[in-house]
């Protein structure tokens, strides 16, 4: 699912709020990493992964890994925080139409 302009503005807003509920450690990331993203995303739907790493292209490597492995939507990057939306079954937030 590809998200609109209009439904990424509506997330930016929502996750203006929200502390990062992942941050990536020393070892960077791990199948216990991605487990925990997957768990946060099922129950939040929309949240936020901090990847303190200072080299740039290390970090936008962890990035796309991530959003490549839990097939979550990108919504945006701040510096070193990722936010990421995936729907749940219980569907929590409601995305405004296109």
């Amino acid at each position: 699912m590809s998200l609109t302009n209009k439904q990424k503005q509506f997330l930016k807003a929502k996750a203006h709020e929200l502390k990062p509920v992942i941050l990536l450690g020393g070892n960077g990331l791990t199948e216990g990493v991605i487990a925990e993203i997957e768990v946060a995303l099922s129950f939040h739907e929309l949240i936020k992964i901090k990847v303190p790493t200072e080299d740039r292209e290390q970090k936008i490597l962890i990035m796309d890994a991530i959003i490549r492995e839990t097939k979550a939507d990108k919504v945006q990057v701040i510096g070193k925080t990722l936010v990421l939306y995936r729907p749940s079954e219980a569907k929590k937030i409601q995305l405004p139409r296109g």
